[in-house]
């Protein structure tokens, strides 16, 4: 582990000083900057308001934030009027829905992240070639619907554990090939993936599984500090599938971890009689909150706080043409 200098909080009469590990990577991720600027970058060109189709990232005060600048969120492209502009959030949405959007003229902007869209592609390219595909994903996030959307009813099947694998029928088992959704748990996908590998020698699927880079990095960044932690806190919302993965991460470890959404929702007794706290941030939580966050512990207790890094990102994605911020 890199652990760089210490920062130190005290407060007279307080109790003893509690370590607090910070994990790096945390917080947001390439696609989720991209799909921000994305909405901010609407609202430059075409004035408020700009919509968009169900929250941009899964982050309550990030889509706050965006709707104090004029962004208008919905479910349904129903509720967005003709003549606006429309923006799909980060997870990617079924086919059908740009294909609506252009029926209906609709200017649209597509914020799926890169690496969403590139398993679309896959499962494009393995349905072309014939091929079944199942899907390894949790039932209703926006991810999997969007992806189930990409192809024909009957195309996919999910699967979303190890016993699901067991319980599969697939039209012609030598002629499968496998996908995953991007923000699951490293460990779990590693076992569903080994599971239809076993049943089906002949499945094909990605060289690497399509969790992306900063799901994996911040699960990694998890392990390397939670068994040194009394508890861990992640920062994201209760609908942020990758915030989810990093609770599960630490318990699996034997470490208790909470979810929370601001420095508001930290109960101090988590804090009472416990030597380390680790904190992390899902890859849709703001920098902004994580500092929230260490700051409302450091209201409880003195602290030291120490950055424990694993990996270095420095992933960029291109933004959508017609979109580059003016040259200064």
């Amino acid at each position: 582990m890199n652990l760089p200098h210490s920062t130190t909080h005290r407060q007279d009469g307080e109790a003893a000083e509690l370590m607090v590990l910070i994990a790096a990577p945390r917080g947001f991720c390439a696609g989720v900057d991209r799909a921000i600027r994305i909405v901010e970058l609407a609202l430059q060109k075409y004035g408020a308001p700009v919509y968009v189709r169900h929250e941009i990232v899964h982050n309550r005060y990030v889509v706050d934030a965006l709707k104090a600048k004029g962004a208008i969120f919905v479910e349904s492209l129903d509720r967005v009027p003709d003549g606006v502009p429309v923006v799909f959030s980060a997870h990617g949405v079924p086919k059908a829905v740009p294909a609506k959007a252009e029926m209906r003229g609709l200017d649209y902007i597509d914020a799926t992240c890169p690496l969403v869209s590139k398993v679309h592609r896959q499962a494009e390219r393995a349905h072309e070639a014939g091929r079944h595909i199942v899907f390894v994903g949790h039932a209703g996030h926006p991810e999997v619907i969007g992806t189930l959307g990409q192809l024909p009813d009957g195309a996919m099947t999910l699967v979303e554990s190890v016993d699901d694998v067991a319980n599969l029928s697939p039209p012609d088992p030598d002629m499968l090939s496998f996908l995953t959704q991007t923000t699951l748990s490293v460990d779990d996908t590693r076992d569903i993936v080994a599971a239809l590998q076993h049943r089906f020698p002949a499945i094909s699927g990605p060289r690497g599984e399509d969790i992306c880079y900063a799901t994996s990095n911040r699960q990694e960044a998890v392990k390397a500090i939670a068994g040194e932690c009394d508890r861990l806190i992640v920062i994201g919302a209760p609908n942020s599938s990758n915030s989810l993965r990093l609770v599960e991460v630490a318990e699996r470890m034997g470490t208790p971890a909470h979810l929370v959404q601001r420095g508001i929702d930290i109960d101090p007794e988590w804090l009472a009689d416990i030597g380390t706290l680790g904190i992390t941030a899902g890859a849709s939580a703001p920098e902004t909150l994580v500092r929230e966050v260490i700051d409302t512990v450091a209201k409880h207790r003195p602290i030291v706080e120490q950055v424990v890094v694993t990996a270095e990102e420095n992933m960029i994605f291109k933004l959508p043409r017609g979109l580059e911020p003016a040259a200064a």
